[in-house]
C-alpha cells in the first residue's frame, strides 16, 4: 500500500505533477482526543481536493512513539494524498525517524514550497541556506516560506523575536518578489497579514480547539479551516474553507457502528447518572472518600460518553449552534412533559406527575435563557443557579430562601459564575 505520511529525505523534492496543496494547522497539540482527531479526519478529506497536504506544525501533543505512531495510522486509513509535515514546537523527540528532514523544499508546477524549521523560536541555519538556495534557482518563480511559529504581525504577540524575523527576512530579502506567502500555525485560530510587503496566513484550525487571537478575533468567529493552495491566471492564489462540524462522517455510514455507538453514549451517560447519584448519597451519610471516588468516577463515564457520542455528532456551526438547542426545548416543556404528567397523573404515578410537571417548569426557563444566548456578544448572564434537587434555573445575584418549584432550601442551588475571561 502507498503510505500517505510521507518521510522527507531529500532537501529538496521535485514534484512537477503538484499543482495545488492543502494546508492543516495543529490538529494534534492538544491531545489525540475524539473531538480533536474528528476535525483532523475532516480537514484532511478536505484536503485530499489537492495534490498533496502540508500540516504545519504541531501534529501531536508530545512526540514520542505512542503518539505519533497513533497520528500516523489516523492518516494512513483517513488521508487520499501524500501528507507532509513541518516541524511545531510540540513535535519533538522522534520526529526524525518518523518524518526526515525538518528543512526541506517541494519544487511544485508553478511554485515552490520552502519548509524552514523554527519550532524552537528560532530560524535553524540549514533552513536559512536552503531559502537562499531554492529562491536563487532560476525556474523557481514563486515561493511559500512555510514554518510553525508566527513572525512578528500586527494580530499577536506569540511570536518569533523581531531579530530572528530579521534572519529570515537576509535570507529572502534578495529574491523578495519570488516570496508570495509567509505562511505559520501554532495559533489556535486563524488571520491574514500583510508583514515586508508579503501576504501573512496564519492557519490554526486543523483540530485543537480554537482560540481567542485578540479582541478583534474571538473564537466565537472563527471555524475549524484549512487554507487550498493553487495556481489560477498564472498566479499562486489560495482560499480559506471551513470545516462543518459535521465533516467526517464515515463511521456514522456503517450501520452497525451507528447503532453501537448510539447505545454505548445512553450506557455511558446512564452510568455517569447512577455514579453521581450515589455519590450524592454517600456525601449525605458522611462516606466523603467514598463520594469522591463516585464522583470521579461519574465524571470519567462523561467523558466517555462525550468521546462515543463526537464520533455521531453533527452540529452546527458554532455561531449558528445556540438555536438549533430552542426546538427540543419548546417542545418538551410545551408538549412532551405536559402530556406525560397528564398521562401520569391518569395512570396514578404520582412521582412521575411530578417530575414532568417540575421538568416543565424549568424547560420553559432553558428555552427563555437560550434565545437570549443566540446573540454571543450580548448575552451577559454570568451568574446561574441550578436547584440540585429538581434542576430549577435561575440567574442573577438574589435567590430565594427555597426553591420555587420542589422547595430545597437555599443551600441546596449550585452557583454557576463566568468571569470577563471565559473561565468558570
Amino acid at each position: 500500500m502507498n503510505k500517505k505520511l510521507q518521510k522527507v529525505t531529500e532537501r529538496i523534492l521535485r514534484l512537477p505533477e503538484v499543482k495545488s496543496f492543502g494546508v492543516i494547522g495543529d490538529p494534534g497539540c492538544e491531545g489525540l482526543g475524539i473531538y480533536n482527531m474528528k476535525v483532523y479526519a475532516g480537514a484532511l478529506e478536505e484536503s485530499s481536493k489537492d495534490d498533496i497536504t502540508l500540516i504545519a506544525g504541531d501534529l501531536v501533543p508530545a512526540g514520542n512513539h505512542q503518539f505519533y505512531r497513533a497520528i500516523s495510522l489516523i492518516t494512513e486509513e483517513i488521508a487520499e494524498n501524500d501528507v507532509y509535515v513541518l516541524r511545531g514546537n510540540h513535535d519533538t523527540g522522534e520526529y526524525e525517524e518518523y518524518f526526515g528532514f525538518h528543512n526541506y523544499a517541494i519544487i511544485a508546477d508553478g511554485f515552490a514550497i520552502i519548509v524552514v524549521d523554527n519550532a524552537m523560536r528560532a530560524f535553524e541555519n540549514t533552513g536559512l541556506a536552503l531559502v537562499r538556495e531554492v529562491l536563487a534557482m532560476e525556474d523557481v518563480e514563486r515561493a511559500v516560506l512555510a514554518f510553525h511559529i508566527p513572525v512578528p504581525n500586527h494580530f499577536i504577540r506569540n511570536s518569533v523575536s523581531e531579530e530572528e524575523f530579521e534572519r529570515l527576512r537576509e535570507a529572502y530579502t534578495p529574491w523578495k518578489e519570488k516570496v508570495k506567502y509567509l505562511l505559520f500555525g501554532h495559533v489556535h485560530s486563524r488571520f491574514v497579514d500583510e508583514i515586508d510587503g508579503i501576504p501573512c496566513i496564519c492557519t490554526g484550525g486543523g483540530g485543537a480547539m480554537i482560540e481567542d487571537v485578540s479582541d478583534d478575533i474571538r473564537a466565537w468567529d472563527v471555524e475549524h479551516h484549512i487554507v487550498h493552495f493553487f495556481m489560477k491566471g498564472g498566479e499562486l492564489q489560495y482560499r480559506i474553507v471551513n470545516l462543518s462540524e459535521d465533516c467526517y462522517k464515515r463511521e456514522r455510514k456503517n450501520r452497525v457502528l451507528k447503532d453501537q455507538l448510539e447505545e454505548t453514549v445512553k450506557n455511558e451517560m446512564m452510568a455517569h447518572l447512577k455514579y453521581m447519584i450515589f455519590s450524592d448519597r454517600a456525601k449525605r451519610r458522611g462516606a466523603y472518600e467514598i463520594a469522591n471516588l463516585f464522583e470521579a468516577l461519574a465524571k470519567s463515564e462523561y467523558h466517555h460518553a462525550r468521546n462515543f457520542y463526537s464520533v455521531l455528532e453533527r452540529p452546527a456551526a458554532f455561531q449558528e449552534s445556540v438555536k438549533t438547542f430552542i426546538p427540543q426545548e419548546n417542545f418538551e416543556y410545551e408538549q412532551l412533559y405536559p402530556l406525560m404528567a397528564a398521562y401520569a397523573d391518569q395512570q396514578k404515578a404520582p412521582l412521575a406527575r411530578r417530575a414532568y410537571a417540575g421538568a416543565s417548569v424549568t424547560e420553559k426557563v432553558h428555552a427563555a435563557l437560550l434565545s437570549e444566548a443566540q446573540s454571543l456578544e450580548t448575552f451577559c448572564k454570568s451568574v446561574i443557579y441550578v436547584c440540585s434537587t429538581c434542576g430549577h434555573v435561575m440567574t442573577g445575584e438574589g435567590l430565594p430562601k427555597r426553591c420555587p418549584v420542589c422547595g430545597s432550601p437555599e443551600k441546596r442551588y449550585e452557583k454557576f459564575t463566568a468571569d470577563s475571561t471565559g473561565k468558570m
